[in-house]
């Protein structure tokens, strides 16, 4: 089989810059596993790749959605599997690139999200969650779906709300369908981090926010809001964005927008970090500041055409 190449991590790693390297050595396209970078507009807040990048080195999984659409990781793993499949039959080397653990997941574990939604029950369940509050409808989770409720979190409420209704439409748990719908991906995979100081990577969030600020994230914030996109779509609940519809609406001043922004990432980046510590498949190369990004893209490519036949 063919062996998938893929570089993981956390925000600000220098995934991008990597990949690029890699893709120049290996021929390679990208395919991006970024929940955010599917949409179209959202550039400067999701560190999007360039224009002159994408030009360089196809990118696949960038700019294919409006920010009202709805997108998840079930649906983004048979259609990046897909597209994989069609790279190495046309002698490309489709290159996995992405922070979202659920994304990466999809593709190489595989991942089903259930049968389609019910607007009814969809409603019902939003209004509970509003009354009751997460607890309740998590604890009710728990009573018909223990497995799916030990992954849920309260901060992600749309989770919770998502599971129970699969099981109102259906009677069967969302675990059983993850159960029978993750497979094998029809090639081999191998994963690629880096591994630097904590404090390291919180210097490269602070120099990317305020590289962000400086670029136009708050026009780019402003000129959603002119195209017609509010904060209450799911793609705009992100960091960078939240903070800066706050400071757009008179919520906060923009002093403490930056600092929100600042931490709200380092706070991201500490559970990417966690998600992807505990998948042991994946190979962490040590570097620190003076680290060569050519020298960690050389290390990657001996050992992938080592295992790539």
């Amino acid at each position: 089989m063919p062996t998938l190449l893929a570089i993981v991590g956390p925000t600000a790693s220098g995934k991008t810059p990597l990949s690029l390297i890699l893709a120049d050595r290996l021929g390679g396209e990208i395919v991006s596993a970024d929940s955010r970078q599917v949409y179209r507009y959202l550039d400067i807040g999701t560190a999007k790749p360039t224009q002159e990048e994408r030009n360089r080195i196809p990118h696949h999984f960038v700019d294919i959605l409006d920010p009202a659409e709805e997108y998840n990781a079930g649906r983004f793993g048979v259609e990046a599997r897909h597209k994989i499949a069609e790279l190495f039959r046309s002698g490309k080397k489709p290159i996995l690139v992405g922070g979202s653990g659920l994304y990466v997941r999809a593709v190489i574990d595989g991942f089903f999200e259930g049968p389609g939604k019910d607007p009814h029950i969809r409603a019902h369940l939003e209004l509970r969650m509003l009354k009751e509050g997460p607890e309740a409808l998590l604890a009710e989770l728990r009573r018909v779906d223990p497995l799916a409720a030990d992954r849920m979190e309260l901060k992600k409420p749309r989770r919770i709300i998502r599971a129970l209704e699969v099981y109102a439409i259906t009677g069967r748990p969302l675990s059983t369908y993850h159960q029978e719908q993750s497979s094998p991906p029809p090639f081999d995979v191998i994963q690629f981090a880096m591994a630097g100081k904590r404090e390291s990577l919180y210097r490269q969030i602070e120099l990317r926010v305020d590289k962000m600020l400086s670029g136009g994230l708050i026009e780019e914030v402003r000129s959603l809001q002119n195209r017609g996109y509010d904060r209450s779509l799911n793609s705009l609940n992100t960091v960078g964005y939240k903070e800066v519809f706050d400071f757009l609406e008179s919520k906060t001043t923009y002093e403490r927008m930056v600092e929100l922004i600042k931490r709200n990432t380092r706070r991201f980046a500490k559970r990417q970090l966690t998600w992807f510590r505990a998948d042991k498949r994946i190979q962490w190369i040590d570097v620190d500041e003076s680290s060569s990004l050519v020298e960690v893209a050389a290390i990657i490519e001996d050992q992938y055409r080592r295992q790539s036949p």
